[in-house]
Parts: C-alpha cells; sequence; structure tokens
C-alpha cells in the first residue's frame, strides 16, 4: 500500500497518473486516504461523514475518467448524493437522506474520483467560520486553537492536512478562498454560470454562489473545473467556453498583465498588518515576474452594498428554510436550527418583496461599476481576508445579543430584530472579516486565493486574485506562474499526514 506521506505528497492528477500507469490500485489509494482520515480528523474534525464502504467498494472498479480512483470528498452542502445523509450542517437535516445526485456530484463522479466522505460546514454555508452547533468546530491544521474559515472549512482542513488532495466546495461570499486562505492551500471561484447548479436549482443566491473544488496545486484546481464544467438541462444562463482546456493553460506565459491592487477595506474598516505584508509581497512578485502593478479600487458604496447584500442573504435563508419544510416533511422551529440562522429567517420573512428586489436592483448595478473597473485592469489584487485565521469562537456573537435574538426568535419577533438594526450589526462584523469576496460573488467574476505569505507565527495569509469575467484562463496562468516562483504544495502544516 501506498505509504501515508507519499500518498499526500502527490496532487490528484499524479495520483490519476500512478492508477493509470498500474503503479498504484484505487484501493490502495482509498486505503490511504482512509488511514489518513482515520490518523487525523479526530484532531481536525474536518469530516463529518464516512463513505469508506461505499469507497472500497468502488475501488474494485472505478469510473474510466480523467481522475480514475482519485479518493475526494464532497462538502455537506448542496452535493446530494444519492443515499447518502447530507445535512447541511443543520440539526434539521439530520438523517435525511436525498434520493439522487445532484448535477456536480454526477459530473464528479463521471470523472472518476472516490468520494470518501463529506466535509464540516457551517448551517447552511452561512458563516466565515466552520462553528456549527450540530457538528462542533473544524480545526485549523496551522494552528488547532484557530478557524480553518468557513463555509468550505472542513474540506479546507481535509486538503490542507493531506487526507485527500482535493475536496469540493461553494463559494457564494468567499466560502472557497476564505477557507483556502486560513489553510495555506489554493482555491478558485468560478465565473458565475461555469458549474451546474441542478437539477434543484437555477441558481444559488441570486447567482451569488457557486460550486468548484479547493486543491493543493493550480493543476488539479484547472483539471477538476474542465471536468465539471459547462451548463445542464434548464440551467437559466451559462458562462461562455472557455476557448481551450483550463489545464492547458497552466503553464502558459500570461503576458505583461496590467494589475490594479488595493488594500483598502471595501466593505470593512481595517486591515491587519500581516495582510498589508503578504499584498505588498505579491505587488513586488508580480512586478519581478515583469507585470504593470498600479494601486487602484473599484467604487463601491460600502453601507448600500452591505445592507443589500444581506437583504438577500436574509430573503435566501427564508426561502431555504421553505424548501427545506417540502423536504424533511415539516416547518422548521427555532429547535431545529441556529440561533442566528432562525434570526436570519425572522429577517427575511419581515423583507417585502419590494425590498428584496429593491436590494437585487442595487447590488446589479455594482456589478456593472466593477465590470467598468475591469476594462482598464486585467486583474485585481487584495488579501484574501482583513485578518489572519482568528481563534475559534471569536466571531460568535457575545452572550447577551444571542440571549436577546434567542428571545426574540422565539417570539418570532422579526419586526422588532428589524428595527434594532440587527441586519446591519451583522453585516458589519462579517464583512470586517471579508472586505472583498462578497463584490465578485455579485459580480460573477473568477477569484481566488493563492497561498503565498506566511507571518511570522507560521501561519498562511493568502492573496486574492479576480479576474474579468468568464476569465479564468488568465487566472490559472498567473497562479501557475505564481506557484512556480513561489512554490508552496510541500509548506505542510503541523498537524498533516
Amino acid at each position: 500500500m501506498l505509504l501515508m506521506n507519499d500518498f499526500s505528497s502527490h496532487d490528484a492528477l499524479s495520483l490519476a497518473e500512478l492508477v493509470r500507469t498500474g503503479q498504484v490500485s484505487a484501493r490502495e489509494l482509498v486505503l490511504s486516504s482512509i488511514e489518513n482520515i482515520e490518523t487525523l480528523n479526530p484532531k481536525l474534525n474536518a469530516v463529518v461523514h464516512k463513505m469508506y464502504d461505499r469507497a472500497l467498494e468502488q475501488a474494485h472498479s472505478p469510473v474510466d475518467g480523467p481522475f480514475s480512483g482519485v479518493p475526494f470528498m464532497l462538502k455537506d452542502l448542496l452535493s446530494w448524493y444519492a443515499g447518502e445523509p447530507i445535512t447541511n450542517g443543520s440539526r434539521l437535516f439530520r438523517g435525511w437522506i436525498p434520493p439522487y445526485d445532484t448535477e456536480m456530484v454526477k459530473r464528479y463522479r463521471r470523472s472518476g474520483v472516490i468520494v470518501v466522505g463529506k466535509t464540516n460546514t457551517p448551517e447552511f454555508g452561512l458563516t466565515p467560520y466552520t462553528e456549527p452547533e450540530l457538528f462542533g468546530p473544524a480545526v485549523n491544521p496551522w494552528n488547532a486553537s484557530l478557524t480553518t474559515g468557513g463555509s468550505s472549512g472542513g474540506s479546507a482542513a481535509a486538503v490542507a492536512s493531506g487526507m485527500v488532495p482535493w475536496a469540493g466546495g461553494g463559494d457564494g461570499g468567499g466560502s472557497i478562498r476564505i477557507p483556502a486562505s486560513a489553510c495555506g492551500i489554493f482555491g478558485l471561484k468560478p465565473t458565475r454560470g461555469r458549474t451546474p447548479a441542478g437539477p434543484l436549482a437555477g441558481e444559488h443566491w441570486q447567482g451569488a454562489a457557486i460550486e468548484h473544488c479547493l486543491t493543493r496545486s493550480v493543476r488539479d484546481s484547472a483539471a477538476m473545473l474542465d471536468a465539471v464544467s459547462g451548463p445542464d438541462v434548464g440551467a437559466p444562463y451559462w458562462a461562455a467556453p472557455p476557448a481551450r482546456p483550463f489545464l492547458e493553460e497552466v503553464g502558459q506565459h500570461p503576458g505583461q498583465l496590467r494589475i490594479a491592487f488595493t488594500g483598502k477595506p471595501l466593505l470593512g474598516h481595517f486591515v491587519h498588518d500581516d495582510c498589508k505584508a503578504a499584498l505588498a509581497d505579491a505587488v513586488n512578485l508580480l512586478e519581478s515576474l515583469g507585470h504593470h502593478v498600479v494601486e487602484s479600487e473599484p467604487p463601491v458604496d460600502r453601507e448600500r452594498f452591505n445592507r443589500s447584500f444581506l437583504t438577500m442573504v436574509c430573503g435566501e435563508v427564508h426561502a431555504d428554510l421553505m424548501d427545506a419544510a417540502t423536504l424533511v416533511g415539516r416547518k422548521a422551529t427555532p429547535a431545529d436550527v441556529e440561533y442566528t440562522t432562525w434570526a436570519l429567517n425572522l429577517l427575511g420573512g419581515e423583507i417585502s418583496a419590494g425590498e428584496f428586489v429593491f436590494a437585487e436592483h442595487y447590488l446589479r448595478s455594482s456589478a456593472r461599476r466593477i465590470g467598468e473597473f475591469f476594462e482598464k485592469f486585467d486583474l485585481l489584487l487584495t488579501p484574501t481576508l482583513a485578518v489572519p485565521p482568528f481563534p475559534t469562537g471569536s466571531l460568535q456573537p457575545p452572550a447577551h445579543e444571542r440571549a436577546l435574538v434567542k428571545t426574540l426568535g422565539r417570539l418570532r419577533a422579526g419586526n422588532i430584530l428589524k428595527v434594532i438594526g440587527a441586519l446591519e450589526k451583522s453585516a458589519e462584523k462579517v464583512f470586517d472579516v471579508i472586505p472583498w469576496e462578497p463584490l465578485f460573488n455579485v459580480s460573477g467574476q473568477p477569484a481566488m486565493s493563492v497561498p503565498l505569505y506566511w507571518n511570522s507565527g507560521n501561519l498562511p495569509i493568502g492573496v486574492h486574485v479576480v479576474g474579468r469575467y468568464g476569465d479564468e484562463a488568465t487566472l490559472f496562468r498567473v497562479a501557475s506562474q505564481l506557484e512556480e516562483a513561489r512554490p508552496w504544495m510541500n509548506r505542510r502544516p503541523p498537524i498533516s499526514a
């Protein structure tokens, strides 16, 4: 059997090649992944559902695809796998079994990967940290007292620690890029419409949310996007197909690009010195590679954008609980979900249809202004997060606020929550940590977190790179150029295989 340290030193494409050439079997890979999970998960709490028996059965005759026999994990949100439970991080869905695969899962499986488990996520993917009440917090392999980020925090911890070479994720406000930064791996959010949302939905979060994966290497991300991208039946829209496979962009010279950068917290109020240092380091590196880098940022009305985005989220949470009732067969109660989710649900119920659409109109107009900015630049560079990985629990509301929200929630007092400004309070706290990512969920542009910098405490600080709509090709070219100049694959956290 491939030894644990051998397994975790390969990326997914390398493992697929070993299977293809007969140097290792799919069963050996699955057993190595299982051994890593059993060793590491008690420390990291990254995996919340194990699928070992099914994985070993599939390893006897893996699907013939580009990644035949390579272990993979699904995020326990959105990704329905027929016959396996999905909780979405919520007590409401505990024990519920989906009857069929979602389109993304079908495409993952057709690529030949073998799913060995599902990863930890906050309830309904709502927070930039992974601390669900149902399963408890995921642990950062670089420091066990710190967050993995969210909402794909379990996936990021599993990949960074070497349980699997890659894992699924989704990004509605930074949920691939945030944990990629916190865990020191590569994470790309594709262009809106690049990957399918069916058959459950035409789009997620009004088009802000999209699924892809988290990886250690750039080429794995490109190869998986080739395997899963493209419209599915009934899609309301889709991204124009690329000129050639994304994997062929990896290693290609991007030419001299015009790159804007900003350390200004466009949706927040401050940026930590370590994150400023990571940005300055990336600017210097890109200049040394021949790119033209200038300081500039798109126009943003912070308060109105934040309010409009949270209005959309509240409406979506309210609708999610209505949808959930049709699946689990009963209406949600405050006992079924976390109190913050219930509060967002109540707020969503108080927002009128006109208010919701008005907020959406503003977000769409913001996307237009951002698009105009990218007529002058090929890329925009920022820190991924405004702070280094932060302590677990530090973003949870204080006890008095929790007690107030719980009391009002039991009274179904959505109108009172609205009056006391709960929406704006939530927005301010979250956007101070992620003052850039949601802008590009709204604009639908591809964006990635690249692990280029570690601070004096040996914690990863990701650099955020945003491309033009539909132009993942340039991002993959630049990412591979950065990966070659500043390799990160062999930087392994203290808690790893």
